[in-house]
């Protein structure tokens, strides 16, 4: 595996990061408590040692599953990465969505970071993960009713508390993390990307090189749509919010899927599944620190830790970007 610096911070996390959104089972169908933790052990096992998880995903689930599995492990041997400011259980603050929680039962999301609650917030992410320290504490999303200055505050108090090692943001303008940093240092911005959605090429990346801040690459397998199993007439399960997300609209799915026909013979050359030369591809692009990438049983953990040992030349990943560069999305 390869450890990399955080941004210019003292955190070094494994290139390959394990993403715990699906193993909370919101928003994917559910979940299998077992094959969950299975699948973060075996990571961890490979070299993955950094775990990326937040309250909101099942509702604590993700963090209590996380906890579990990384129970017996000596704790600096492992980079908890965990969120706040998504609040499912009170009404305030910037409203988010509508959902349901695993059970079925409607819940309301709200995009909500006031000082006060991030402080509850992180005690209780520290109960569920059972720590007493989070290495990267992140803000979820942007809240708009509660000022940049108000929320970094809190996470300077949680600093100096050290209930937290390095603050981070996650979709986050430059601007945004500009007026954060007037506040506390971050160490990175968690931001979408992937071969299908590279926009954060525009302006993100170089604030982020040029400020040496990480950027932590969430959805690189566009949430499953660049593995190759998903074609144009694949049926999700109840509750699965793929469904109408925007990467997985027919004409979508259907160009997705001649691009990874067209990279499919180097993959093989390489001996690596598509899934593997997509992380590989993720971890080689300007200013991305770590790919963070789900699994939902032990096999496709796996398969994702030994994406490490795949090697791309210059030549080939122009070859990729040429492909790449012909897509035209709807």
């Amino acid at each position: 595996m390869d450890y990399r610096q955080l941004g210019d911070s003292d955190l070094q996390i494994s290139a390959i990061t394990f993403g715990a959104w699906a193993v909370g089972g919101w928003m994917w169908g559910g979940t299998e408590r077992k094959d969950a933790i299975n699948a973060i052990k075996a990571s961890y096992d490979l070299g993955v040692t950094s775990i990326d998880t937040a309250p909101v995903y099942g509702q604590g689930d993700s963090e209590e599953i996380v906890g579990e599995a990384i129970k017996g492990i000596p704790r600096d041997k492992v980079q908890i990465l965990t969120k706040y400011g998504m609040r499912w259980d009170l009404t305030k603050g910037d409203f988010g969505f509508k959902s349901q929680d695993n059970a079925g039962n409607p819940i309301d999301v709200y995009k909500y970071s006031g000082k006060e609650s991030i402080i509850k917030e992180c005690e209780d992410s520290l109960k569920r993960l059972g720590t007493d320290y989070i290495d990267l504490y992140q803000m979820h999303w942007p809240d708009k009713t509660t000022p940049i200055e108000e929320s970094m505050e809190a996470i300077l108090r949680l600093i100096e508390q050290g209930k937290i090692r390095q603050a981070g943001v996650s979709n986050y303008t430059a601007e945004q993390m500009q007026r954060a940093e007037k506040v506390v240092k971050l160490a990175s911005n968690q931001v979408p990307f992937s071969m299908l959605n590279q926009s954060i090429d525009e302006t993100l990346v170089p604030y982020c090189l040029e400020n040496s801040k990480g950027i932590l690459a969430y959805s690189p397998m566009e949430r499953g749509l660049l593995t190759g199993k998903i074609k144009p007439d694949h049926q999700f399960a109840e509750g699965d919010h793929r469904t109408n997300y925007r990467f997985f609209k027919r004409e979508n799915i259907i160009q997705a899927d001649n691009l990874l026909d067209k990279l499919k013979p180097l993959a093989n050359e390489k001996n690596a599944s598509l899934s593997q030369l997509v992380i590989r591809w993720t971890i080689e692009q300007p200013g991305i620190t770590a790919a963070l990438v789900g699994a939902r049983n032990e096999e496709q953990a796996i398969q994702n830790a030994k994406a490490i040992n795949v090697t791309l030349s210059d030549d080939e990943l122009a070859f990729i970007d040429q492909h790449l560069q012909e897509l035209e999305l709807v």
